[in-house]
């Protein structure tokens, strides 16, 4: 539980976290290359710790070093069948990228997590990686985990998916390098490309053609060293809070700038925000910024455009904070991705923002938020969610009186020092 007050002017600069996304695949595609590989700035937080986890219980040896991490990979076919049940936490992407890799692995493993990750749905995988020759049973009809993984000789497909999901699409493409053939994964529009820009830098046959993704199996992969850039997710609460709080200004350094990720910071510009890019430079393949980022008093309500939900997924809590605090409305829709997150995004973020006395419509694949409106403290759930901890958070510092937030142990998921941040920039 934390206490948010009205806030002054945030001044300062951060750094955020290390990337979630690319600490994950840095340790699957370490563990599965062979030879030692080295990921320094590594996020060590709860969802990547359960990645690093679960391959050291697969038989990877791996030193977490103060400030580094080595793996010695064993290669796509050296993983080990694990003695028990691997417990995958909070973390959609170590069950569901995990699950294409078994899936190429001549063993058994079961694939289980907590309360709030055995309600998520996992038939996304499940289907297209049956279809490719895994044998794979979940709970209800293969719909939940625990997943029963027995993996063997795969074959490739051409799979079309209904929903733009890095995670689906990596899961696939995993698979795939275990598959004869090729493998082909559409999406009806681009998700976050993490795995698309390090797999063939490790020696993976894949290539890029539009909205679809090849990817041909058989090839080893090379062992490599990255440095983990800045999550932008991470970031976004920052740059919403210094948009918001009068007379604010922050830097933000080493900062992710993936297109793939970054649809929040066209949205802003949309609606005014006094956002500046500067330092532009590359990480380990990965595009990275300094952003500074300043107090706007004239936001306004926009439409988001469908074509930028899939790259801002994860920032709609923290941006309908930010709607409050607009002029007019601001309409989002074709976001349903956001019911099957770590809580109904929808409904959890439209309740406790109703609470604060926020104009919020709830519907059945987004919200209409209207403003500006003055928000008042009072008590906030997180539902278990770190984003929506995170953002009502945010929303604390504009609201009249105190802000109490139940929950807030959820964000050692992404950020375990987000409070801690923030306390720096608002002495």
């Amino acid at each position: 539980m934390e206490m948010i007050s009205l806030s002054g002017p945030l001044k300062g600069e951060i750094s955020p976290p290390p990337d979630k996304s690319i600490s994950h695949r840095a340790i699957m595609f370490a563990a599965i290359a062979r030879g030692e590989s080295t990921l320094r700035n590594l996020l060590r937080a709860a969802d990547p710790m359960s990645t690093m986890d679960a391959f050291r219980r697969l038989g990877v040896r791996i030193e977490d070093r103060e400030k580094e991490v080595i793996i010695h990979g064993a290669g796509l076919e050296g993983l080990r069948e694990p003695v028990d049940v691997i417990d995958c936490g909070n973390s959609g992407t170590t069950i569901r990228l995990l699950a294409g890799i078994l899936s190429g692995q001549p063993f058994l493993t079961v694939l289980t997590g907590d309360d709030s990750l055995r309600k998520r749905p996992m038939k996304r995988v499940v289907g297209p990686l049956k279809r490719m020759g895994a044998t794979i049973l979940g709970r209800d009809g293969d719909m939940f985990a625990p997943l029963a993984i027995r993996g063997g000789a795969l074959q490739g497909i051409h799979h079309v998916s209904e929903v733009a999901s890095a995670q689906v699409k990596s899961s696939i493409l995993l698979a795939g390098l275990y598959a004869d053939g090729e493998t082909i994964v559409e999406e009806p529009h681009r998700s976050r490309d993490h795995t698309e820009r390090m797999l063939p830098a490790l020696g993976a046959d894949l290539t890029v053609r539009g909205l679809k993704v090849h990817i041909r199996g058989g090839r080893e992969l090379k062992p490599f060293e990255i440095t983990v850039p800045g999550d932008f997710s991470s970031a976004a609460f920052f740059i919403c809070a210094a948009l918001m709080v009068p007379g604010s200004e922050i830097l933000i350094r080493n900062t992710g700038i993936n297109p793939t990720r970054t649809g929040l910071l066209e949205v802003l510009k949309m609606m005014g925000g006094d956002i500046e890019i500067v330092n532009q430079r590359d990480v380990s393949g990965e595009p990275v910024a300094d952003l500074i980022c300043r107090h706007s008093g004239r936001l306004r309500g926009v439409e988001v455009p469908h074509e930028l939900v899939p790259s801002m997924i994860d920032e709609f809590p923290v941006l309908s904070v930010l709607a409050t605090q607009a002029e007019g409305e601001t309409v989002v829709r074709e976001a349903g991705e956001l019911r099957v997150k770590e809580s109904d995004r929808i409904a959890t973020t439209t309740r406790e923002l109703r609470k604060m006395g926020a104009d919020v419509e709830e519907l059945p694949d987004g919200m209409i938020i209207k403003g500006p409106v003055k928000l008042k403290g009072g008590t906030v759930s997180s539902h278990d969610d770190h984003r929506l901890a995170m953002a009502l958070a945010v929303a604390g510092l504009v609201a009249e009186g105190d802000t109490t937030i139940e929950g807030t142990s959820s964000v050692a998921i992404s950020y375990p020092d987000f409070f801690s941040t923030l306390k720096t920039l608002t002495v």
